[in-house]
């Protein structure tokens, strides 16, 4: 059965600036990083190996570069890792790359010849803060899917299901869902591995498979530009509204609560 973890290359965002003219990324001299959420859904599909057999499989979509966070993943201990790369793919949204990514996923169930047991992604990319490409594989593949996930309780292979827990606002929620499933990842689910001397020297020499649209024969007006309904018409940094320092709390703490509240009151903000 096949564990398969979905990566991306995103630029380093704490380093990203903005161009005051053309209100885009200025992408030169940024280095660029494996998503932080995608790393610990690849430990794990790592850990799911190591547990119950299934072989590990990473998955990206992206420009030739990207095949660095690829050799990561081998270097982590993925048993494979698939690339797909065409520039037709270029400048998708979440629709079009979760078009190709969901194309790839059958593609490499049937050369292996083996059920997909768990597709794995990060709850959200830290460059577009979506979280729908998770989401829109599972619905391509008419998978279950499990969203901000921060525990696995119980993977029974033989009986195909799977118990978790989801992270959500002020509680847990523990859902049991039948395999095939989509699972998308938060932090707290593990902590990722350092990749081992060995591997990390074979992943120098190890191939990481590219897939272009000759091999997934999608239709070019489904994936890219094409394929995208939605486009990103400006970027610019949230502007934030200087603070105020008022009165002194710590000597005068009555006077500084009626200087915060005639503060209020003047700007319409308390109400009496």
């Amino acid at each position: 059965m096949l564990a398969i973890s979905c990566i991306k290359q995103v630029p380093d965002t704490t380093q990203v600036q903005i161009d005051p003219v053309t209100n885009t990324l200025v992408r030169e001299g940024i280095p660029f990083i494996v998503n932080p959420y995608d790393t610990h859904a690849l430990e794990e599909g790592l850990r799911i190996k190591d547990r119950y057999g299934f072989r590990a499989v990473a998955l990206s979509m992206g420009p030739p570069n990207a095949e660095a966070a690829l050799k990561k993943a081998l270097a982590m201990g993925a048993d494979e890792a698939i690339l797909c790369s065409d520039r037709c793919f270029g400048g998708a949204d979440t629709l079009s790359t979760s078009n190709v990514l969901a194309a790839a996923i059958k593609r490499i169930a049937d050369e292996a010849g083996d059920e997909i047991g768990i597709v794995f992604c990060g709850k959200q990319t830290i460059d577009g803060d979506t979280a729908q490409v998770g989401p829109g594989i599972a619905v391509r593949l008419g998978f279950s899917q499990l969203t901000l996930v921060d525990r696995i309780e119980h993977l029974d292979a033989a009986a195909r299901t799977i118990r978790v827990r989801r992270k959500l606002e002020g509680r847990y929620e523990v859902v049991e869902a039948p395999l095939p499933v989509m699972i998308t990842v938060v932090r707290e689910l593990n902590r990722p591995r350092y990749p081992t001397v060995p591997l990390r020297l074979a992943s120098v020499d190890a191939a990481v498979k590219v897939w272009n649209n000759e091999v997934l024969r999608l239709d070019v007006n489904s994936v890219g530009l094409k394929g995208s309904p939605t486009w990103v018409s400006r970027i610019f940094s949230p502007e934030r509204a200087k603070g105020e320092i008022i009165g002194d709390g710590m000597v005068d703490p009555v006077g500084t609560a009626n200087l915060l509240i005639n503060q209020l009151l003047a700007k319409d903000l308390l109400a009496v």
